[in-house]
């Protein structure tokens, strides 16, 4: 007999992921795949947006014809700010530009002379200028820079509902993903800003639909309900928000660490946006106050030159668990001692200065400046609220000295971690069910793991 299950396309910057989830939100079956990426037309990388629509099709034909699964519903979650647009054929147009591509200056001062000051924007849509992140100004950008292709646009499709689109034909916006920094939402007036109906993006921007809509609609023959697809970060949300009673605060780690708080009621204050808090949105349309780190892409670049300066394997540092007295030594006399790459201090030293003789010495080091730029974040997200609750997700939730500095630093709050790889794939199931969680659903499907903090000299 056929296992009945609901398949979720979870389509990160590298990994494009297949899964299966059963009733119970177990998962019965995965498949990854990266594909090579191409690049548009100033020689920027981007996604191989044509091998990707060709992987999704195949894979979900393939199962649909398995004899061990029936797929009954299928949810997409990706990432953001990254934009679609089709012309009246439905055909792409554009490459699906790479949020890293930089934006001239000359383009972003134009947009806030028009539409700022740039402070009061921040507050309003809950996004800080940050060139192609936000997808908005990705749209003002190709207005202002290539206006005769910009003319055949009849849709811009974010990208979850692109991927939505590619098997329903039909499209559709939702709240996370027109929520997500995109520079487009007023959460004040909880509609598109004012800008985007000057410049007439409203014409091209698909009518907005929850992000519990499903479509039934027969698809190769079967009758499958299909999702318009989640934000990958809202998707992560969602399991903790729908199954946990008191306020928490999620830290989303990976390339970028996101400290979610999902429990505000009002847009951001001044003091939000100098401590550049942004909005994500719940799938209620709600606001979830952000504060975003690029901590993974740091820690990464300091790692490497940590592994060149000590002669030590590539992957040494996965095996460094915490060590209270190295912890309590560098304490004594501490110092900052590493110039960021990729993250701006104003604290920082100008030159990496490398004191000590071994590597288990430098990596506490290196950890400890790490957590403070990560306790400051989550106190940005935090604000004045009373929260009792921590929880870690993602690639730090494993680092031992990561979650010992972190459960220190809180140590009157109760700190979780997650063993949990699905994350957005399991909120972008949920997200389509009309099952209901309750508080012990984390515990049976996330390997909740209580942290205590240890005893300092």
């Amino acid at each position: 007999m056929k296992k009945t299950v609901t398949a979720v396309f979870d389509i990160g910057k590298t990994n494009k992921k297949f899964f299966l989830f059963d009733a119970e939100f177990q998962e019965v079956y995965r498949e990854y795949v990266q594909f090579d990426e191409i690049t548009d037309e100033d020689g920027h990388p981007t996604e191989d947006l044509s091998a990707l629509r060709d992987w999704l099709k195949t894979v979900f034909d393939r199962m649909l014809k398995t004899e061990k699964y029936d797929i009954k519903a299928i949810n997409f979650s990706s990432y953001g700010a990254s934009l679609v647009h089709l012309d009246e054929n439905r055909d792409v147009i554009f490459p699906l530009y790479n949020y890293t591509k930089s934006i001239p200056q000359e383009i972003i001062d134009s947009f806030y002379e028009k539409y700022g000051p740039e402070e009061d924007f921040h507050q309003k849509t809950g996004s800080s200028s940050s060139g192609m992140l936000n997808a908005g100004m990705q749209l003002y950008w190709l207005k202002n820079t290539k206006p005769e292709v910009f003319k055949k646009i009849r849709y811009s499709l974010h990208l979850p509902q692109y991927l939505s689109f590619v098997f329903t034909g039909i499209p559709l916006s939702e709240y996370t993903s027109i929520g997500c920094h995109t520079s487009l939402w007023d959460f004040e007036k909880r509609d598109y800003h004012d800008w985007v109906y000057a410049e007439n993006l409203d014409q091209i921007l698909p009518p907005i639909v929850s992000t519990e809509t499903s479509i039934n609609m027969n698809y190769n023959g079967k009758r499958i309900k299909i999702g318009v697809g989640i934000h990958d970060s809202s998707a992560a949300l969602l399991p903790y928000v729908r199954s946990l009673k008191n306020q928490f605060i999620l830290i989303s780690t990976g390339t970028w660490s996101i400290a979610l708080n999902p429990f505000v009621e009002r847009t951001l204050s001044k003091k939000d946006v100098a401590d550049d808090c942004i909005n994500y949105m719940r799938i209620n349309g709600k606001p979830v106050k952000s504060a975003r780190l690029f901590l993974g892409n740091e820690y990464s670049i300091q790692v490497k030159k940590l592994t060149k300066h000590y002669g030590v394997d590539k992957d040494y540092h996965k095996t460094v668990k915490f060590d209270p007295e190295i912890h309590y030594e560098i304490v004594k006399e501490f110092e900052k001692l590493f110039k960021w790459e990729s993250i701006d201090d104003p604290e920082m030293p100008e030159e990496t200065h490398l004191r000590y003789t071994s590597f288990e010495d430098a990596y506490h080091h290196l950890m400890m400046e790490l957590v403070l730029l990560q306790v400051e974040s989550i106190k940005s997200a935090k604000g004045n609220m009373t929260i009792e609750k921590l929880f870690v997700d993602g690639g730090f939730s494993d680092n031992d000295i990561y979650i010992h500095l972190l459960s220190h630093h809180f140590r009157t709050m109760e700190l979780r971690t997650t063993d949990s790889s699905l994350g957005s794939a399991l909120g972008a199931a949920i997200c389509i069910s009309d099952t209901q969680l309750n508080s012990k659903f984390l515990k049976k499907n996330y390997s909740m793991k209580k942290h205590i903090p240890f005893i300092a000299k």
